[in-house]
């Protein structure tokens, strides 16, 4: 998957604004960081709109662009959706699921591995994304698989963010081997309760890391 020079940008933003370089209610220079990334300020307005998709800035009228604070209670919830939200996918494509799809969800695992094994977690997460979205679209409902993809883009920094701590990737590599033989075998029950197991899993990891990245403080 080819990345703009936007996403490469929201990516790192991302990355600061999780690990406290960007703390809440920090105003953003817009011209400061555009010069920063080398880049002129359409790129980077951007990337302010992929952050404001996932809720880490505010966009305010006269104002500027304002680090917005994600609640633990907000994040939890979210998550707690999210994973109903895939495990109803599972469920629906564990019926569904052609063999073109299983194949192509095979093939997305391959370049996890292949990422995994080079340590490279920004390229597990794309691949991961593959992944996930060919489970939406293969539950054949497109109203739950457009939820899915909504709420998918909306936690993708928290997603991405969890696979940097030690041992998730390949937690998540086991993960996705089981799900992808529930949905093989046409397990609708076990295909649901993996799927939901997985993407709740990443909540936790996520508090984890960010609890220890506020110690080291």
């Amino acid at each position: 998957m080819s990345r703009s020079r936007s996403d490469l940008i929201a990516e790192t933003l991302e990355d600061e604004i999780l690990r406290g370089r960007f703390r809440p209610g920090t105003r953003l220079d817009e011209t400061r960081l555009a010069e920063e990334h080398g880049v002129s300020r359409t790129p980077l307005r951007e990337a302010f709109q992929k952050l404001a998709a996932a809720g880490l800035i505010e966009q305010q009228p006269r104002r500027g662009v304002f680090v917005r604070e994600v609640g633990a209670v907000e994040l939890l919830e979210m998550f707690e959706v999210m994973a109903e939200i895939e495990a109803s996918c599972g469920r629906l494509a564990a019926q569904r699921i052609t063999d073109a799809a299983l194949a192509d969800l095979d093939a997305a695992n391959d370049r996890c591995r292949e990422a995994l094994e080079a340590g490279e977690s920004d390229a597990y997460y794309r691949e991961n994304e593959v992944f996930h979205h060919l489970i939406y679209e293969q539950s054949g409902n497109r109203f739950l698989a457009a939820e899915a993809g909504r709420l998918h883009r909306r936690l993708k920094p928290f997603r991405r963010t969890q696979l940097h701590l030690r041992g998730r990737m390949a937690q998540s590599m086991t993960e996705h081997q089981a799900i992808v033989a529930a949905l093989r075998a046409g397990e609708a029950d076990r295909a649901a309760r993996l799927l939901r197991e997985h993407v709740a899993v990443q909540g936790e990891k996520f508090h984890h890391l960010m609890a220890g990245l506020r110690a080291a403080e």
